[in-house]
C-alpha cells in the first residue's frame, strides 16, 4: 500500500471514529428548538398537553428507546434531589418515530404511575429536558417505581443519548417580575426627584 493509500486509509477512519464517538441520536420538536421557551399551550398555563416529539438516528444494536423529560431546577427545599419527573416512558420500540402532540402513554411522573405533567414553575424560570436514550435490551415491566429506579436499569446499557431542552416560567411569575421592576423603577425615581434638589443646592453653595 502506498503512502496516499494509506492516508486516505488513516483518515476514513479517523473520521468514522469522529462520527460514531459524535452519535447520531436525535430528539426534536416541531413546537419548539433547542433551548427556546415551550409554548404555553404545553404549560399548565395551557391546556397543557405533551408536545410533539420527533426521534432519529437509533444506533444499531438498540433494542429500545427510553424517554424521560425532567425538571432539574428545583429548589433543594422542595425537593432534595433538586428534580421533579415530568414523564418517564420506557420500552419504546427502537424504530420509533415520533410521539404525537397530546399522547397520554401511561408511564411515570413524580406521582407515580401516570402521563406528561406540564411545566408550571412556581418561581424563576426553569429548564425542562427532554432525554432520549438508546439502550440495548428491553427493560420490560419490572419494579420502576421512580426515575432512580428506571436509570439504574438503564446503566450499562445506554448507546446513545440525545437531549431537547426547553425554557418556562409561568405568566403569574412574569407579570410578578414584571410588577417589581416598575415599582423598582418609579422608586429610583422619586429618590433621585427628591435628592437632586439637595444635590444642586450643595453643588452651588461651593
Amino acid at each position: 500500500m502506498g503512502k496516499h493509500a494509506r492516508h486516505v486509509t488513516l483518515v476514513t477512519v479517523l473520521m468514522t471514529a469522529t462520527s460514531a464517538s459524535a452519535g447520531s441520536l436525535q430528539i426534536t420538536s416541531p413546537s419548539f428548538n433547542q433551548n427556546e421557551v415551550i409554548p404555553v399551550q404545553f404549560t399548565c398555563d395551557g391546556a397543557g398537553p405533551s408536545p410533539a416529539l420527533r426521534f432519529s438516528g437509533a444506533p444499531r444494536g438498540a433494542r429500545s428507546l427510553v424517554l424521560i423529560v425532567v425538571d432539574p431546577d428545583v429548589s433543594t427545599s422542595v425537593k432534595p434531589d433538586g428534580r421533579y419527573l415530568h414523564w418517564a416512558l420506557w420500552n419504546l420500540s427502537a424504530n420509533r418515530t415520533e410521539i404525537i402532540e397530546g399522547q397520554r402513554a401511561l408511564g411515570l411522573n413524580d406521582n407515580g404511575p401516570g402521563s406528561y405533567i406540564p411545566p408550571c414553575p412556581p418561581y424563576g424560570e426553569h429548564r425542562y429536558l427532554f432525554q432520549l436514550y438508546a439502550i440495548d435490551f428491553v427493560i420490560g415491566n419490572g419494579s420502576i417505581s421512580s426515575e432512580a429506579d428506571l436509570r439504574r436499569a438503564m446503566e450499562g446499557h445506554v448507546l446513545e443519548q440525545a437531549e431537547l431542552v426547553g425554557r418556562y416560567s409561568t405568566q403569574s411569575y412574569r407579570r410578578i417580575r414584571s410588577l417589581v421592576l416598575t415599582i423598582a423603577f418609579l422608586l429610583v425615581l422619586v429618590v433621585i426627584y427628591r435628592v437632586w434638589p439637595r444635590i444642586r443646592a450643595a453643588v452651588r453653595s461651593r
